[in-house]
């Protein structure tokens, strides 16, 4: 599997999960606030998935979830649900697609 096929299956996967646990929440503008929490997370696996760098693979990868998910908990002022999914999914698909040594 190509690093793009990866980081886009990763970034599809975290999208859908982050568009079901604020399914059950209400916002002003839902459709919005779905399709903003979906491309911020697909943009983490993504990038994820297509970055090289020489460090562990979970580190890159809580590092992508923090970094890209601090301008939504800033807007927000919900940064404890924010910034946590975006660092322990971050460091889950950094750690299972770059290893976790």
């Amino acid at each position: 599997m190509t690093a793009l096929s990866t980081g886009l299956l990763a970034g599809l996967a975290f999208g859908l999960l982050a568009v079901v646990v604020m399914l059950p929440m209400s916002f002003p503008d839902r459709r919005g606030a779905l399709t903003a929490a979906f491309l911020n997370r697909f943009g983490i696996g993504l990038m994820i998935g297509c970055v090289q760098v020489v460090a562990p693979g979970w580190l890159v990868g809580l590092g992508i979830g923090l970094l890209l998910s601090a301008p939504s908990a800033i807007i927000t002022k919900a940064y404890p649900p924010i910034l946590g999914m975006g660092a322990l999914g971050g460091l889950i698909i950094g750690g299972v697609i770059h290893g976790w040594r």
